[in-house]
């Protein structure tokens, strides 16, 4: 039996969260309202400051997967895992996974992921003893330098383990300052997706303002690219943030890739693609290719 929340009450499930909405000091309205940080809407954030003119860097090509691995055929999951690592672009994917692990006694997947990504990878929160089911898989040349997990809600008996968002912060390892954050989360089901309970849709309220937060607070306040990874449970989900300048490279559809760039990177979307996993009816891993660099 899940009792119902009121919207104020959901607020309070985060009580991990390090950075809440008063210390952003921005409701998800509120950033909407204000555009990307300079008031004018156009995504590049508010930056440091006082740096002198440079020329831009070179471009870097980077594959971005979100992809839920799924629970309805497990014998699917290792093929499934091979054909995100080899999308057809042929870059190294940085992969958000959903699902890994979920099932009872289920311990098999983080293996399959470690052969078949190989040694140029760092899986993040792949055995994390809180956030696991949301892991990040990190191609060279990108190097790892700061990760959090931040907590969303409790689990509900029979419906959903506790939600988190993971964030890892990369930097490219031969240009130190090309820098973002790749978060990824999976938002509770059957509150706008599928048979739809009323009194689900408080835990997912809650994940999207919580989501909303944590985008701002690594783009305003951190002053870092931010792109986002997620099953979102939800067809007509919009973006995190509600900025205009929030782009997403997919726009409908449970699983989706967003980003929100700052003044000192740029980053363009140049492609999207589908891999079939087999693993879901609902489910295929989405690739959005971009290309980033740092801006002049």
């Amino acid at each position: 039996m899940t009792k119902k929340i009121s919207r104020r009450a959901a607020l309070g499930l985060a009580g991990g969260v390090a950075v809440g909405a008063a210390t952003i000091g921005l409701s998800t309205a509120d950033a909407a309202r204000r555009g990307k940080g300079d008031g004018k809407g156009d995504g590049k954030g508010d930056g440091a400051g006082g740096a002198q003119p440079r020329a831009a860097g070179p471009w870097v090509r980077l594959a971005v997967v979100t992809a839920n691995i799924g629970r309805k055929h497990l014998d699917q999951r290792e093929a499934a895992i091979t054909a995100v690592r080899h999308q057809s672009d042929g870059t190294p994917p940085m992969v958000g996974w959903q699902e890994i692990g979920e099932g009872p006694n289920d311990t098999g997947e983080p293996s399959m992921i470690r052969q078949h990504f190989g040694d140029q990878y760092t899986h993040m929160f792949l055995n994390d003893p809180q956030s696991p089911r949301e892991p990040i898989s990190v191609p060279r040349p990108w190097t790892v330098v700061g990760h959090t997990n931040v907590f969303v809600h409790e689990g509900i008996a029979d419906i959903t383990p506790p939600r988190w968002i993971n964030e890892v912060v990369v930097q490219h390892e031969t240009m130190p300052d090309l820098q973002f954050v790749i978060m990824n989360t999976h938002y509770i089901a059957r509150a706008y997706v599928g048979p739809q309970r009323d009194d689900l849709k408080p835990y997912w309220n809650h994940h999207h303002d919580v989501h909303a937060q944590r985008v701002l607070e690594r783009h305003q306040n951190q002053h870092l690219p931010v792109i986002w990874t997620a099953d979102t449970n939800r067809n007509d989900y919009g973006t995190a943030t509600g900025w205009q300048a929030e782009g997403a490279a997919f726009g409908s559809g449970l699983d989706r890739v967003d980003w929100l760039t700052t003044n000192k990177v740029d980053i363009e979307l140049l492609n999207t693609n589908i891999v079939p996993m087999h693993v879901d009816d609902d489910h295929n891993a989405k690739v959005a290719i971009f290309r980033i660099r740092l801006a002049a």
